[in-house]
C-alpha cells in the first residue's frame, strides 16, 4: 500500500522577533535577534487582536500564545470556521514543557496573601498543559484524538512526529501540531540558572566558543499537517512535506545528554531512513544548538556520527539566539523556520556567531544569511533536531 504523504498547508508562530511565520524568517535571515535584558519575550504579542477579553481571562499565556499562532496557521491553510475534512478526522497535537505554570505561579500569590477562598476557580483549565490542544480544538471544532505532549524540549518535534503518524495511519485526514511554551518566571529562571542550564551573563550564542548557557524564551509555533492527496483534492497550496520522523531517548541522565550523541545519531538517522534520503541530499539543518558546552558538543557529535563526511558541507544554524530555547515550543518553531528556510532557499545565520568554539569545526555554521539549493529548482532538504531533558531526542526531515 502507498504510504500517505504529509504535507504542510499553514504555519503560525509567535516570537520575540514579532507576531507571524513570516516575520520570524525576515528578521531571522537578516541576523536580528529579538533577545533584550539576555531572554526571548513576545514583547510585540497583541492577545487583544485575536482573542476577547472573556477567553483571555481563561487562558494563561502559553494558550494565548498557541491560540494566537494556530489562527494564523489555519488561515494560510485555507480553512474557515470549520476544517474541510470530518471534524472527528482532524485532531491536535501540542507540546509543552511547563505548560501554564504562570497561572498556577500567580494563584499560589494569592493563596498565601489573600487565602483560598480567593484563589481562581479558572486555576486548574489554566495550568493544565492540555488545555492548549483543547482550547484548538474548541477554537476550530477539531473533533479527532488531542492531546499535549511533555517532552522537555523535544515536546513540539515529538508533537509534529505524532500527527504524521496518525495521518499515515490513516487515523486523520488533517492533524493541527505544535508547541507552546511562556515560562518567563522568576522561579524558573532560577531554578534553570541553579542548575547550571542558564546563561549567568545573558549573552550566550549557540556554538560560541564563550557561550555559557542557553537564554530563555517563550513563544509558539502551530503548523498545519495534511494527507498530500486531500490537500491536493481541495486546492490547497503546500509548503512543504514532512517527509520523515525519528526519535530516541539517551536513558542516561535526567538533565545532561549522552556525551557521544549515540542515541541522538540514531534519531537523526531514523528520520533519513523514514524520508528515504541518503545524507548527501540533506540542504540544511536547523540545529537544537542551545548554546550550552555539552548539548553543542554533543550534538556536533551525533550530526557527525548521522551524516558522515556529508555534514561539513552543510550549512547548520540555530535559532536560539534570536528567539531564546522555547523549551516545549523550541522544535515546533524550528520546524517552522526550517520550513521558511526551504521555501525561500535561504537559511538563517546563528545570530551573534563570531566566533565559533574551535572543538565545532566539522559543523558548517552561518554567520550571514546562506542561500539554498544552488540556484537550481529541484526539491531541497532540511533537518530539524531537538533534543530534551531526560534524554529525549527527535529529528525530522522537511522537503520543499
Amino acid at each position: 500500500m502507498t504510504r500517505r504523504r504529509v504535507v504542510v498547508t499553514g504555519v503560525g508562530a509567535v516570537t520575540a522577533l514579532g507576531t507571524g511565520a513570516a516575520l520570524l524568517h525576515d528578521r531571522a535571515v537578516a541576523g536580528e535577534s529579538g533577545i533584550e535584558g539576555g531572554e526571548g519575550r513576545c514583547r510585540d504579542f497583541v492577545p487583544e487582536e485575536t482573542l476577547t477579553r472573556r477567553e483571555r481571562r481563561r487562558m494563561d499565556r502559553c494558550c494565548q500564545l498557541a491560540v494566537v499562532a494556530g489562527q494564523e496557521a489555519v488561515s494560510q491553510a485555507g480553512w474557515g470556521d470549520t476544517p474541510p475534512y470530518r471534524a472527528e478526522r482532524v485532531g491536535c497535537i501540542i507540546g509543552t514543557g511547563i505548560g501554564g505554570l504562570e497561572s498556577l505561579e500567580q494563584q499560589l500569590d494569592v493563596l498565601r496573601i489573600e487565602g483560598a477562598q480567593d484563589v481562581s476557580a479558572l486555576t486548574i483549565p489554566m495550568m493544565m498543559a492540555n488545555s492548549v490542544p483543547a482550547q484548538l480544538a474548541i477554537r476550530f471544532g477539531l473533533r479527532g484524538e488531542t492531546y499535549s505532549v511533555m517532552s522537555a524540549c523535544a515536546g513540539g518535534t515529538q508533537a509534529i512526529g505524532a500527527g504524521v503518524r496518525l495521518i499515515r495511519n490513516g487515523e486523520a485526514d488533517a492533524v493541527v501540531v505544535g508547541g507552546a511554551e511562556a515560562g518567563l518566571t522568576d522561579f524558573i529562571r532560577a531554578a534553570f540558572l541553579n542548575a547550571g542550564a542558564l546563561s549567568p551573563t545573558g549573552t550566550s550564542v549557540p556554538f560560541s566558543r564563550d557561550r555559557d548557557g542557553f537564554l530563555m524564551g517563550e513563544g509558539a509555533g502551530v503548523l498545519v499537517l495534511e494527507d498530500g492527496d486531500a490537500a491536493a483534492g481541495r486546492g490547497a497550496e503546500v509548503l512543504a512535506e514532512i517527509s520523515g520522523y525519528g526519535s530516541t531517548t539517551d536513558a542516561h541522565h535526567l538533565t545532561a545528554p549522552e556525551p557521544t550523541g549515540a542515541a541522538a545519531a540514531q534519531a537523526v538517522r531514523r528520520a533519513l531512513e523514514d524520508a528515504g534520503t541518503p545524507e548527501d541530499e540533506v540542504t540544511y539543518i536547523n540545529a537544537h544548538g542551545t548554546g550550552t558546552e555539552l548539548n553543542d558538543l554533543a550534538e556536533a557529535s551525533a550530526l557527525a556520527q548521522a551524516l558522515g563526511g556529508c555534514l561539513a558541507d552543510v550549512p547548520i544554524s540555530s535559532t536560539k539566539s534570536a528567539v531564546g530555547h522555547l523549551l516545549g515550543a523550541a522544535g515546533a518553531v524550528e520546524a517552522i523556520a526550517t520550513l521558511q528556510a526551504l521555501r525561500h532557499r535561504l537559511a538563517p545565520p546563528t545570530a551573534g556567531l563570531h566566533d565559533p568554539d574551535p572543538r565545532l569545526d566539522g559543523l558548517r555554521h552561518l554567520s550571514r544569511a546562506c542561500p539554498l539549493g544552488d540556484g537550481a529548482d529541484g526539491p531541497v532538504v532540511g533537518i530539524s533536531t531537538s533534543f530534551g531533558f531526560g534524554g529525549h531526542n527527535a529529528a525530522l526531515v522537511l522537503r520543499a
